[in-house]
């Protein structure tokens, strides 16, 4: 790996000669303050940057749409225009379908290097104060107390402790409910490798070809009992477990095969062309079977003895396999630069993550004052919120004393 691409930490960057031999002379050289920013992977700090921006974005958009996808359209004061809205949802809805299972896939091609350098009991541990912590504290008290907020600004005379136990689901956990998969999927990992035992395959595009199908068919039978969209205890959202693992174990299995460097170019070229088929696809059908309204309209989409239900599935399938690889390789070509501050605010995208729930929460009840359309409230929300969280986030981590006890 080029030296100008190695920037960052040292537990996210898979054990390459080329990265090692990088992050020694980084040691060698670098003053000690500088050491906690060397050997990390730019393209995929940024990456993961670019992703949740998008899903703060999308989630500013989603809370005056009358589809929804952020709670706080349960108490919205205004919706988007239809029209607006259609075009939000064949925009947003895709990527919806791919962008968690990036994150997933990104895990999993990280996860051995970091399990081997540090032992399957410390990269437990690790995952359970990282992941675990964070996922309880915002389960219990973080977005129960914002769901409150909102609801109180509504003029809706609820308690804290309604807005704890009266949420469907049950524990609901907003938009961390991903880290709790990501985090047994992690634990999972880790024992199965605790006796040093360690599987991989080769990268090939019908490697990538049967873990798509493996997850089309996965999901269609998970989706006969938990359809999409459906709720569970902790919101463990099943019926998109499939995907989840599916792609984390696609990362694990190929870690190793220098694809956090560089994907194949032909590999990368044929993901671009499936995305882009699927997505066309999916526009087809929505245009055939004139699907406008598409609360009432999905139904079949989404679970069951349907032919529109496993259609979805390899849609799906299709394009968080794909579009998982392609956004890698798209981001080790474009999102290469390695700027102190750039990077920096990248590798708070996690922290960013976090506080995206109480940040566009407060900015919505804040804009009821305001008599504002729908899609202006939107815009603006959406780049406040993204800059807030974002520099929030790297001001916690970046700037506190107790973040750099590292």
């Amino acid at each position: 790996m080029p030296s100008e691409q190695v920037v960052g930490r040292l537990d996210d960057v898979p054990a390459l000669p080329a990265a090692r031999a990088s992050a020694q002379a980084v040691e060698s050289s670098a003053p000690p303050d500088q050491l906690r920013d060397a050997r990390r992977i730019v393209p995929i700090d940024n990456l993961k940057a670019v992703l949740v921006a998008w899903v703060i974005a999308g989630h500013a958009f989603l809370a005056y749409a009358a589809l929804g996808g952020w709670p706080y359209d349960e108490v919205a004061e205004t919706t988007l225009p239809r029209g607006v809205e259609l075009g939000l949802e064949i925009i947003i809805g895709p990527t919806a379908l791919f962008v968690i299972g990036t994150f997933f896939f990104l895990s999993g091609l990280l996860a051995p290097a970091s399990i081997a350098r540090h032992g399957s009991a410390a990269f437990i541990r690790q995952r359970l104060l990282r992941l675990g912590v964070p996922w309880l504290l915002f389960t219990f008290t973080i977005w129960p107390f914002v769901m409150w907020v909102a609801y109180r600004s509504a003029g809706h005379q609820i308690s804290f402790w309604q807005a704890l136990e009266d949420r469907q689901p049950f524990l609901d956990s907003g938009p961390l409910w991903f880290v709790q998969i990501l985090l047994y999927a992690s634990v999972v990992h880790a024992l199965i490798t605790w006796g040093g035992q360690r599987h991989g395959v080769r990268a090939r595009g019908t490697t990538l070809l049967l873990t798509a199908v493996a997850i089309a068919v996965v999901s269609f039978v998970v989706r006969l009992w938990f359809p999409a969209r459906s709720q569970q205890v902790f919101d463990l959202h099943v019926w998109q477990w499939p995907q989840c693992i599916g792609l984390y174990a696609l990362g694990a299995l190929i870690a190793g095969q220098g694809w956090t460097d560089r994907v194949p170019t032909r590999i990368a070229r044929r993901c671009g062309i499936a995305v882009l088929t699927a997505f066309a696809a999916g526009v087809a059908v929505i245009a055939l079977f004139d699907l406008s309204d598409f609360e009432q309209d999905d139904v079949p989409f989404l679970g069951g003895w349907h032919w529109q239900a496993f259609a979805l599935d390899l849609a799906e399938a299709t394009l968080v396999v794909a579009g998982s690889v392609f956004l890698l390789a798209w981001a080790q070509r474009w999102l290469t630069s390695r700027r102190v501050r750039l990077t920096r605010v990248a590798r708070s995208a996690y922290a960013a993550y976090l506080l995206q729930a109480p940040i566009l929460i407060g900015l919505e009840v804040a804009a009821r004052t305001f008599e504002w359309p729908a899609v202006v409230k939107a815009v603006v929300i959406a780049a406040l919120a993204v800059a807030g969280s974002f520099g929030i986030g790297w001001f916690l981590t970046h700037r506190l004393p107790v973040s750099r006890r590292e």
